[in-house]
């Protein structure tokens, strides 16, 4: 899976840190890379001699394109390119698992059920490729990555846009041939129906482990694709019909992408449910092997002048598996919840089906030249879209990650259970005192099911409660918070559906009772195709915050919490409010506070604007802000961008954030952290101390964590990122 680099490997490619190497062809090598802030990618580089050729470049260019237009839900989303270096590269995010080559060489042919699915997702992904005018060419099971969420479609070396054959001569048959379409075999037009052509072969080899045109010379195989029948033994006898329709000659006679769809959706379930658990085993394996991986570099050979330049040093393992799209050359992504499905419910760590968690890492014990704190622990996670804040309850703190809801004691780090129902981190709240979880079942009739869970012990607190009618899956149900015994939820009426038309109906805003588990009211919405909503009980009211489904502005509105009758609403320009995170609506006993073109502060009475900080101006804008001790603290976006304090009653400035003499990036879209002595600010690369005193950056820590917490104790700032977890002196 990972090779080590070789002696004449670069160390770097642009700002990029090369790790391993995931394969070499003739076009190029593919490394494993990583950002200076730590994200993984797979990174593609040209082989010098193709470099200088012109033709090359632009079919590179293309390639790129392609990969941008299939995107991250079918493909391995771009993150960088440069066709016009020197060494032309491609980098796009990182995606661990298996490709369906290495999937069948696992545990044999995949099960109908496996194929079907496999079969769907890839229709649809080509039907979003050809929907731009772009064709791939080269369909094969080495380009096909199985991941949890679904398969996708990488290597677009040879793609090109339907009815272009300028950059292949004439006759010439590109693309691999056991896998061509008959009029790619014969160098004539390849239209989207050879691309239906190959995904049969691809769907033929899933079920029975071999190619449909035997194997061979290029020639050989070039006459078969041209002239023979294939051969579908092996192939389950519902099948056929569908493939062999795809195997015509005649590209007018083979379905559409669309028809292929309709007849291979099972119309069950989550991509997941469909694999083996073989298969799923190996995608969590791979995660794990890409960060207990040690880079190294092959020496040089003995006769070789050059000597190997860049030392053998061990990964550090507090950065966890990072998912997202998938390398050039073959490794496939585990999806958000992929060890979900490896085994049953456990909330008792090391027990049979969770995964297993990592835990703190030594930190070295100088602190850092500037002054910063060394961390007190730090271990690893897996949290690829950091959506929700940490929860704290009792005396714990849990993190809804990617994989698994995880409880870690504050005081060392040490995982102390994880939950691997919670797939989505909508399905995990708290009061501040029990951590509430929600599930329902996918396939019977629709209900609603919350659980208590005891914050330190993770043992079920409470008889579950369920609600009938309400979709409770990880789709149908989002927690929102709990407070006064009341819990509050966003639930869809009716049952769970895979039909993107029946999710958008039945939208409800419910408030649970948790002494008596029962409703206590709801509320209708509808449905806009933005979530989630951000939520805080104060007063007496349920104080609410989402994207409107333009986008274009943030809706604030209050409910009673005892009754759900609205009080109030109001709409604020916010444009980049989708990157808003839940659990950092900054709210004190008068006041609700927004950051956007400018700094507001809305009344928790009747939701009128009691004062606004800032111009206005397209080149001023605010992060998202923190209140304390009568002082709102936000980033504040101008000539030289840092923290702004301005009182909480009236909105008049107290002060701005003097120059440290370091360059500081802040994130507009973290909530800063307010102490005694700092005011904690997450800035790219790392968190900055604000001293109250002197108003600037006394001294900036360094992690790729921007959601920050202080523990019950008050003693720890508790930080995530997408790989990591860390605490750090409170002060």
């Amino acid at each position: 899976m990972l090779s080590p680099l070789t002696h004449d490997d670069p160390a770097t490619v642009a700002t990029y840190r090369l790790i391993a190497r995931l394969g070499s062809g003739g076009m190029g090598t593919v490394y494993l890379a990583r950002t200076p802030g730590g994200r993984t990618v797979a990174l593609k580089t040209v082989h010098a001699r193709l470099a200088t050729d012109p033709a090359f470049r632009s079919r590179f260019r293309l390639e790129t394109d392609a990969a941008r237009i299939i995107g991250a839900r079918h493909g391995a989303a771009v993150v960088d390119a440069d066709p016009l270096a020197e060494t032309p590269w491609l980098a796009t995010e990182y995606v661990l698992g298996p490709p369906l080559d290495d999937a069948v060489a696992l545990g044999g042919p995949l099960p109908e059920p496996t194929v079907r699915a496999l079969g769907a997702a890839l229709a649809g992904a080509l039907a979003q490729l050809h929907s731009s005018d772009v064709v791939h060419r080269d369909l094969k099971p080495s380009n096909v990555l199985v991941t949890a969420y679904g398969p996708k479609i990488i290597d677009f070396g040879i793609a090109r846009a339907a009815g272009d054959d300028h950059l292949t001569r004439t006759g010439a048959a590109a693309g691999t041939p056991a896998f061509m379409s008959p009029e790619q075999a014969s160098g004539e037009e390849h239209t989207p129906a050879g691309d239906v052509f190959a995904l049969a072969g691809v769907l033929v080899f899933a079920a029975t482990g071999h190619g449909p045109f035997g194997t061979g010379s290029p020639a050989d195989l070039l006459y078969r694709v041209r002239y023979a029948e294939p051969d579908l033994t092996g192939v389950p006898e519902s099948l056929l019909p569908l493939l062999t329709a795809c195997f015509a000659k005649d590209p007018a006679a083979r379905p559409t992408t669309h028809t292929l769809t309709n007849h291979l959706h099972d119309g069950h379930g989550e991509f997941a449910d469909h694999l083996p658990p073989l298969l799923l085993a190996d995608i969590a394996r791979r995660a794990t092997d890409v960060w207990l991986h040690t880079p190294h570099r092959l020496p040089a050979p003995a006769e070789s002048a050059t000597t190997a330049t860049v030392p053998s040093t061990p990964l550090s393992r507090r950065r966890a598996l990072t998912l997202g799209g998938g390398s050039l050359l073959g490794l496939a992504g585990a999806g958000a919840g992929v060890w979900a499905w490896l085994g049953t419910r456990t909330s008792d760590t090391g027990s049979p089906g969770a995964p297993t968690a990592t835990g703190p890492t030594a930190i070295p014990a100088t602190t850092a030249t500037d002054g910063a704190p060394k961390a007190l622990w730090q271990g690893s996670s897996l949290d690829r879209e950091e959506r929700t804040t940490q929860l704290l309850a009792g005396d714990v703190v849990g993190f809804a990650e990617t994989v698994s809801f995880r409880v870690l004691d504050p005081k060392d780090g040490s995982v102390l259970w994880s939950d691997s129902m919670v797939m989505e981190p909508h399905q995990v709240t708290t009061d501040g005192t029990s951590f509430y979880l929600s599930d329902g079942p996918l396939e019977k009739a629709g209900a609603l099911k919350i659980r208590t869970i005891a914050p330190r012990t993770g043992k079920e607190a409470a008889k579950t409660i369920e609600l009938k009618g309400f979709d409770g899956s990880s789709s149908g149900t989002e927690l929102l918070t709990a407070a006064g015994g009341t819990l509050f939820a966003a639930s869809r009426r009716g049952d769970h559906s895979i039909d993107s038309d029946v999710n958008q109906t039945g939208w409800h805003l419910l408030a649970v009772n948790l002494r008596t588990g029962k409703e206590a009211w709801r509320q209708a919405y509808e449905w806009d195709g933005v979530r989630p909503w951000l939520a805080q009980v104060s007063g007496g009211r349920l104080i609410l915050g989402k994207n409107s489904g333009d986008l274009d502005s943030f809706l604030v509105q209050a409910l009673d919490v005892q009754t759900g009758r609205r009080l109030w609403q109001r709409r604020l320009p916010l444009k980049e409010s989708a990157q808003f995170i839940p659990g950092q609506l900054a709210i004190d006993e008068r006041h609700a506070y927004f950051g956007g073109d400018r700094l507001r502060a809305l009344r928790l009475t009747d939701g009128g604007i009691a004062w606004e900080y800032g111009s206005g101006s397209a080149d001023t804008s605010y992060g998202v802000p923190a209140v304390s001790g009568g002082i709102v603290y936000a980033q504040e976006n101008r000539d030289t961008p840092g923290l702004v304090a301005v009182t909480a009653d009236l909105g008049v400035r107290r002060w701005t954030e003097s120059p440290s003499g370091r360059t500081l990036t802040p994130d507009f879209f973290a909530s800063p952290v307010v102490g005694e002595r700092y005011v904690y600010t997450p800035v790219r690369g790392g968190l900055s101390a604000v001293d109250l005193d002197s108003n600037r950056s006394a001294w900036v820590f360094p992690t790729d964590a921007g959601r920050f917490v202080v523990d019950k104790e008050r003693t720890r700032i508790i930080g995530a990122g997408k790989t990591s977890v860390v605490a750090i002196p409170y002060a």
